[in-house]
């Protein structure tokens, strides 16, 4: 019997072992699908029933027992559960472009975006944000009670000008409007230095708030410039984007003249630090506070990629967001773009 080589086997096993991770992934869609499906065909019987023979409250609890009477072990059949499936076929089934992709995600996964999310454009959002990057359910509910949808819609960056069309929407969604440092076991008083060390140390933490596809590179990265040396706070790569992403941090509230600064960091990473292949840096200043208006003229002449975004140290969105969301026709034009991009990528 011929002796086995270490080295081509290993690459063998590991070329079966992702057939078969791929073909119980592909597996689990078609069970999803055809679950989703079962449930938006229930859903639809039961409102249908209710309709044509006036059945009230009563047919649900009388189905379910009599469901779980015949499919003994099965689960999904509950009174609380058929509820759910009835409030799924009732609250897409008018809707031509949900309708099909809500069956595109888990169960679980439309329960939390269902119970958590009223509007159809903010479903429309975490729907195509869990279709599109893979969200388990952890990160979906992450996403929601750190306002993600909201945060995207106040987003104050130059992207639609600096940034190339085919990452555009993808670097939009890269930065939020605020950011939540609640892990942070720092006082509301503290210096720039304070929070960057607080940050490095909660590390993890932190790129789970700036969202999926962050790496950290480092910090106080130093760049050399004719003699003299200049330190970018934080750098960061996003592997999507292929970009890097410098982070600037102040504990005041945004200047004019930190577009300018983060604007000549870019230049020098992309003209010294850049590797072939890779899109131009992004530029990420978070400030303690800022005026909207302010960053707008800041950033309107600034040619390179820069988003403006503020912290806070405590868990909740202030309730002032809400007064300063877009109307529904603003947010469904500024959307389109974004979910169009999206499905063709």
């Amino acid at each position: 019997m011929t002796k086995i080589n270490k080295v081509p086997y290993q690459e063998f096993l590991t070329d079966i072992k992702a057939k078969i991770r791929n073909s119980q992934y592909e597996a689990l869609k078609k069970v999803n699908k055809t679950l989703l499906s079962l449930y938006w065909d229930i859903g639809k019987n039961i409102v249908e029933k209710q309709e044509e023979f006036g059945w009230g409250k009563s047919i649900v609890e009388t189905l379910s027992k009599d469901l779980q009477s015949e499919f003994h072990g099965m689960n999904g059949f509950s009174p609380a559960n058929l509820w759910r499936i009835r409030s799924f076929y009732a609250g897409y089934q008018a809707n031509e472009k949900l309708a099909p992709l809500v069956r595109e995600i888990s169960w679980s996964h439309n329960l939390v975006i269902m119970e958590r999310c009223k509007e159809e454009l903010e479903r429309e959002f975490y729907i195509q944000m869990t279709r599109k990057f893979g969200w388990s359910k952890n990160v979906l509910i992450h996403h929601i009670e750190g306002k993600s949808y909201e945060k995207y819609l106040l987003n104050q960056t130059n992207f639609d000008q600096a940034v190339p069309e085919k990452y555009k929407h993808q670097a939009k969604l890269a930065v939020k409007d605020e950011y939540n440092f609640e892990f942070l076991e720092i006082g509301e008083e503290h210096s720039e230095r304070e929070l960057e060390n607080a940050l490095i140390k909660n590390i993890r933490n932190f790129l789970l708030e700036l969202g999926s596809d962050f790496t950290f590179v480092g910090n106080q990265y130093r760049l050399n410039v004719g003699d003299e040396d200049f330190y970018i706070d934080i750098l960061l790569y996003h592997r999507k984007l292929k970009s890097l992403v410098a982070i600037e941090l102040k504990a005041g509230n945004f200047k004019p003249e930190y577009a300018g600064k983060m604007n000549f960091y870019l230049a020098v990473l992309d003209d010294k630090v850049r590797n072939d292949g890779e899109n131009p840096s992004i530029g990420i200043i978070i400030c303690k506070g800022k005026n909207k208006t302010i960053v707008e003229y800041a950033l309107r002449s600034t040619k390179g990629p820069i988003g403006v975004a503020n912290y806070t140290l405590s868990e909740t969105l202030p309730v002032e967001y809400k007064n300063l969301l877009p109307s529904p026709g603003e947010i469904k034009e500024k959307l389109s773009g974004f979910i169009d991009n999206l499905e063709s990528d």
